[in-house]
């Protein structure tokens, strides 16, 4: 079993972001904040916070609940200081948003978000398409938001995440060189990072490239910094894309409720892979997620019930378990 010791506490208000004895992975939900931001339809806010309040009932401790980006930009995120209000309000849950800049983070830390997220694409292309801001520009930008966490009272401070997006490939440039992530993911942990997002947004990596640029990057900044991996299904391979990370000590994963999501500039992925898949992976190989499938399941209706037209994922929830599966916490318990 992978140690979980690069997984450090972050203390806001005392709360702590890490696993439990129990638990041997983090699955993180993005599906409110990745998942939805492709949606026309505004998923209403009562079944935001209702979707966030089942998940932490089915054993999901963390959750990236929404993105601080002006309403006419992305209106699905209008309601963002009401979801995260409720998400910090939920017992136990970790709270997570992402916001494009300074603004954004004066305003989530004055909600009391325990992380804020701060992306930025290897590829400059996808930058310009993106946020149409240089890697430059970004990494500026965050420097003032670590300038401003550092104002904060120790007990007040947010663990501040950066995240590498197309670091596998882009849909405008194709391959990234991984020397080129690996020498942004230098910038960010100098700049004041505590965790590495890395991202293959559009799903253009395989197994192989997976499990080697995760052991750089692990080998590299994991005893300063914690390292989350972030796949997309494009091409069928993001679970397989997750285990080889693991594989290569990565123990902290984001995924989607019925695989929604997607990105703008590939207009061909299939989103996020799928929370309850990720979930069956790692139980199914004896690695403790601390999360109920039976639980977890039954939440997908909420995004049934609310997008209607929009199309869910997940060969767990057709197929269900397989004759005699037991979680790997049952197991340990029968043993003792």
């Amino acid at each position: 079993m992978l140690s979980t010791k690069n997984v450090k506490l972050n203390l806001r208000d005392g709360k702590v972001m890490t696993m439990n004895p129990h638990t041997d992975v983090i699955c993180r939900e993005v599906g409110l904040r990745d998942g939805l931001q492709i949606v026309d339809i505004f998923f209403p806010t009562d079944e935001k916070i209702r979707w966030m309040r089942e998940e932490v009932a089915a054993g999901v401790g963390s959750i990236q609940a929404c993105s601080f980006v002006p309403p006419n930009r992305l209106p699905q995120f209008k309601d963002a200081e009401q979801v995260a209000r409720a998400a910090g309000e939920i017992e136990g849950l970790w709270v997570s948003v992402l916001v494009p800049n300074l603004m954004g983070a004066e305003i989530a830390a004055s909600i009391g978000a325990d992380e804020i997220g701060f992306i930025t694409s290897v590829s400059e292309s996808h930058n310009a398409a993106n946020v149409r801001r240089t890697s430059d520009e970004l990494l500026n930008e965050f420097r003032k938001i670590v300038e401003f966490r550092n104002s904060l009272p120790t007990e007040k401070r947010f663990k501040l995440t950066s995240g590498l997006s197309t670091a596998f490939g882009c849909s405008i440039e194709g391959a990234i060189d991984p020397a080129s992530v690996m020498r942004l993911a230098e910038k960010y942990v100098s700049a004041g990072s505590e965790m590495l997002t890395v991202g293959d947004t559009v799903g253009y990596a395989n197994p192989v490239q997976v499990k080697k640029l995760f052991g750089e990057l692990i080998a590299e900044f994991g005893s300063d910094v914690d390292v989350l991996g972030h796949f997309h299904d494009t091409r069928g391979l993001g679970i397989a894309n997750a285990f080889a990370a693991y594989e290569a000590g990565c123990v902290m994963f984001d995924a989607s409720l019925a695989g929604l999501g997607g990105c703008p500039y590939a207009p061909t992925a299939t989103g996020n892979i799928v929370m309850e898949d990720l979930v069956f992976m790692f139980e199914s190989a004896g690695i403790r997620t601390g999360i109920d499938l039976e639980k977890l399941i039954p939440v997908r209706k909420i995004i049934e019930k609310n997008l209607p037209e929009e199309p869910l994922h997940g060969a767990f929830a057709e197929a269900g378990a397989p004759k005699g599966f037991v979680f790997v916490a049952n197991k340990t318990e029968a043993a003792e």
